[in-house]
């Protein structure tokens, strides 16, 4: 599943811990009370770090740039390169600026630094025509 140990250490903790209040909530609670109950018990406490800079609109609208034929924009390209990616978007004022790393991350599959040709063919190949 690709659990750290410790996570599931951490979540075993929580159960067990929890054990008392989750029998009095099952006899009370619908399965809806109960579920949402157990969810809470898992959800973890927020960690500090920088808020993302792009909200999910902005990634998705670029996802989908990622997604159409690049000479539909006017791009002498066959596949979208992380830096034609940054320019459209800059151009149809979906963000101010964007790095071109940022932009491989969004694109990010597995281990690889940019999507594979593979991943945009499939996006092409879905879109309705």
């Amino acid at each position: 599943m690709h659990i750290h140990r410790q996570t599931v250490r951490q979540w075993r903790t929580r159960w067990l811990e929890a054990t008392p209040a989750l029998s009095q909530v099952e006899m009370t609670a619908d399965d809806k009370g109960l579920r949402q109950w157990i969810e809470t018990l898992f959800i973890d406490e927020q960690r500090p770090g920088t808020p993302s800079q792009f909200s999910l609109e902005q990634i998705v609208e670029i996802l989908a740039i990622a997604c159409e034929p690049p000479d539909k924009s006017g791009y002498p390209i066959s596949h979208w390169t992380p830096q034609a990616l940054r320019a459209e978007a800059i151009k149809r004022s979906i963000v101010e600026d964007i790095s071109v790393r940022h932009i491989g991350r969004f694109l990010k599959s597995g281990s690889a630094a940019t999507a594979s040709a593979a991943l945009l063919a499939q996006c092409q190949s879905q879109r309705p025509r």
